[in-house]
């Protein structure tokens, strides 16, 4: 019998229309634009505004547009995943409400909730259904509102973070392209260092809450930024010496966007050119479930058929590679005609 394996065959993505630039954090808290440049590799980020609108919102707007250039009916797709780690709400999940606005109404859905590690623990979920034989159209999206719990007025967590969406559809192969290996792992045991303390069982909101400011992000930068550094570098050692692969015949590296430091500190460990790792930190800021969609959007045109890409994280120790067996994207005057990542090989 024939294995199965998941294929990414079609992304999309979405940010919002408000950029919000280094320039004007200087006039909202103690900062400047070389300050933040040097130690994040942020340039700008987006701002999702408008009364109502969350996470949905812009998870909807990056699954129409996959929808559009795969010219997929959405009543074909079986399943809708949100990676996020700001649902439009409590006891209600998004994804429900996503996908019956999409128009995928013979799908179910559920929200997968692992702060940066969203996305990537999506891919691996979305991977087994596919595997399973069950089903043949199953839908990541990685969105988030940042921006709705960050405190602008506290520029350690303001500079880093932004608001985007971005979408990939998983679908069945047979020719041994596909997720081919992984590496997961979690360590609950710093929680403290990043977190929203409040919103959740142990300190629902109060007034109290919302005086002590407890429900925005706090993080301890140099705490996090040590342990990614460690963490991810080590994962992305292992992850190679696992698939006997090799600097040289790595085509990417697709980091979660954090920090550029640290993305740049794991290309250095395993030596890659810096020309093979994926960036646009610069545009988006950490966007944290939507980080790793929006690279595969943006470099949809770079890709080409057989590139090895390692797609990891760095919050915790999580490593996935990738292998595009796809078509460029073709432009014909200025017309999507054909998307690429058709048949990706996860390595």
């Amino acid at each position: 019998m024939t294995k199965i394996t998941a294929a990414i065959t079609a992304v999309g993505k979405y940010v919002p229309e408000d950029v919000l630039t280094n320039s004007m954090l200087e006039e909202m808290v103690d900062t400047n634009d070389e300050w933040i440049t040097s130690r994040t590799g942020i340039k700008e980020r987006r701002i999702l505004k408008g009364e109502g609108k969350g996470t949905s919102y812009m998870a909807i707007k990056a699954a129409q547009e996959l929808i559009d250039k795969k010219q997929l009916d959405p009543k074909e797709i079986e399943l809708v995943i949100v990676a996020t780690a700001t649902p439009d709400m409590q006891a209600a999940a998004t994804a429900a409400y996503v996908a019956t606005e999409i128009g995928a109404t013979n799908a179910f859905g559920f929200d997968l909730e692992a702060a940066c590690s969203s996305f990537l623990f999506g891919m691996s979920v979305a991977s087994k259904y596919i595997e399973s034989g069950k089903y043949k159209k199953v839908l990541l999206i990685g969105a988030d509102k940042c921006s709705s719990m960050i405190d602008y007025t506290d520029r350690a967590t303001c500079i880093i973070f932004g608001d985007g969406a971005g979408a990939a559809l998983f679908e069945p192969n047979e020719d041994g392209l596909g997720l081919q290996d992984e590496y997961l792992r979690s360590d609950g045991s710093g929680r403290e260092f990043l977190q929203v303390k409040a919103g959740g069982s142990c300190y629902p909101i109060t007034k109290e809450v919302i005086d002590n400011r407890d429900n925005f992000v706090f993080q301890d930068g140099k705490t996090v930024f040590k342990n990614a550094v460690f963490n991810m570098a080590d994962v992305a050692v292992k992850m190679l010496e696992r698939n006997n692969l090799t600097k040289d015949n790595i085509d990417w590296l697709a980091a979660h966007q954090a920090n550029k430091r640290i993305i740049e500190a794991t290309a250095n460990r395993i030596e890659v050119d810096k020309s093979k790792v994926m960036m646009n930190i610069q545009k988006y800021g950490n966007t944290t479930s939507a980080t790793l969609p929006l690279l595969l959007a943006d470099y949809e045109n770079q890709l080409k058929k057989g590139d090895k890409i390692i797609i990891y994280d760095d919050k915790v120790k999580i490593v996935m590679g990738i292998h595009t067996n796809g078509n460029p994207l073709i432009k014909n005057n200025g017309t999507l005609c054909q998307i690429s990542l058709n048949k990706c090989r996860l390595v």
